[in-house]
């Protein structure tokens, strides 16, 4: 009898783990479902469209907040300086008038020594502030932010001179103007220099991931049919994830032989898909490296990752001129597809939004990994869209909805923090008794 009561008690605790670890992602899947179910105008359509292009700009950003989670840096709102150093690599392509293909890939090498510096000093400022990296990273954007609008408002046009017709300086002479628009491509400009490559339609593109990902779950289940660690949820995960994947296959298969509505969605950009793909590649394939395993031996324990050799701050100083970096071309891609560099304001949000869709994914400040991130780049933009939605349906005013976003971001990063801090003080009292 009291093995059972204390069976029924572990899986109620298991299931209450459960729901905490995910309730952030929960009320966000509920917010979507509700946003529908009272938004009349909202077709199918739109919302893919929409959700498409928000995610192709907004996911490499995401995914390139998860190595320092992993080093134990926590989530690092520093990218904003990588943003910045994107934006003043696009600055001074576009100053020299340069574009096109060969614009954009000068731009991403550009930006390269720019973010590995800006992410080198930021390294070294985490390594100061010991446990107190969060903090750090937000206080390190606000510095950055000074010295960037301090450059573009004052040292163009005053100590590097600069001629006051230029299209992208001010009347005056001094200071680049408020918004820069990057010219199509087309015009040998910046503008869908990476989205115009190569374009497929949109259910194509999920047919596509569809069957790739249920080859890929195929092979796992075959692989570890008789492999006793595949334990039996494992095993129910992999059968689901089969089952959802041949619904989709089915389901993309009829809207491109019927060629339904579907087939209007807004096409794939496939390189940003692509380079997205070789970023959560590049994440997986480090983590398998003796790096890779730095990056997880400092982030549990930085005392015993020290006793064992590791070069802690070395490490550490490493896992954010990657994430630096990665932000850097992240927000390249974010801007060409864009359109215009919003000189003054583009980068100051980049942190929040990508560090609360990493949360609603089910990531915490101690762990992240490429699911988190994709789950909650769609889920984080769903709520995006459905918001001015659900204000116009339920108030009348589309208004209460931009409002709304705020509330969210923030609330998902102040709930995630405080159930950090609820877990860790609940863990430490367990132990104790």
């Amino acid at each position: 009898m009291n093995n059972v009561s204390t069976g029924e008690r572990l899986k109620v605790k298991k299931e209450s783990s459960w729901f905490a670890d995910n309730i952030v992602t929960l009320i966000f899947v509920a917010f979507t479902i509700f946003g529908f179910m009272v938004s009349d105008g909202v077709t199918m359509n739109f919302f893919l469209t929409e959700l498409s292009s928000r995610f192709f700009r907004n996911a490499f950003l995401v995914l390139s907040l998860i190595i320092p989670v992993v080093a134990g840096l926590g989530l690092n709102f520093g990218i904003v300086v990588g943003a910045m150093a994107g934006q003043i690599a696009i600055a001074i392509i576009r100053y020299f008038n340069l574009g096109g293909i060969s614009g954009l890939m000068l731009t991403f090498l550009l930006a390269f020594p720019i973010s590995a510096l800006f992410g080198y000093f930021t390294g070294v400022l985490y390594n100061k502030t010991r446990g107190q990296e969060m903090i750090a990273s937000l206080i390190v954007g606000y510095f950055a932010n000074g010295i960037y609008q301090f450059l573009f408002l004052f040292v163009v046009g005053v100590i590097i001179k600069v001629p006051a017709t230029h299209p992208m300086i001010k009347p005056d002479g001094v200071g680049i103007r408020m918004t820069v628009d990057l010219v199509p491509v087309k015009d040998g400009g910046l503008k869908y220099a990476l989205d115009s490559i190569m374009e497929i339609p949109f259910m194509w593109a999920v047919l596509i991931v569809a069957i790739a990902v249920l080859l890929l779950q195929l092979i796992r289940l075959a692989k570890n049919s008789k492999n006793p660690v595949f334990s039996i949820n494992k095993k129910r995960m992999t059968y689901i994830n089969i089952a959802s994947c041949l619904i989709i296959a089915g389901i993309c298969a009829q809207a491109i032989l019927t060629n339904s509505s579907l087939m209007m969605v807004r096409k794939v950009p496939v390189v940003n898909a692509l380079l997205i793909i070789a970023l959560c590649v590049f994440n997986e394939l480090i983590l398998r490296t003796k790096l890779g395993q730095d990056f997880r031996s400092v982030g549990q324990n930085q005392h015993i990752a020290e006793v064992s050799g590791i070069n802690v701050d070395r490490t550490r100083i490493i896992a954010t001129i990657m994430s630096t970096v990665l932000a850097a071309w992240g927000q390249i891609m974010y801007l060409q597809n864009m359109g215009t560099l919003n000189t003054y304001n583009a980068h100051t949000q980049i942190g929040m939004f990508s560090v609360a869709s990493l949360l609603v994914g089910g990531a915490s400040t101690q762990k992240a990994n490429l699911k988190h991130a994709i789950i909650g780049t769609v889920l984080f933009n769903s709520m995006f869209i459905m918001s001015p939605e659900i204000g116009q349906s339920l108030f009348g005013n589309a208004l209460l909805g931009e409002y709304f976003r705020t509330f969210m971001v923030y609330g998902v990063i102040g709930l995630a923090l405080g159930l950090h801090v609820w877990r860790s003080n609940k863990k430490g009292k367990i132990t104790l008794d």
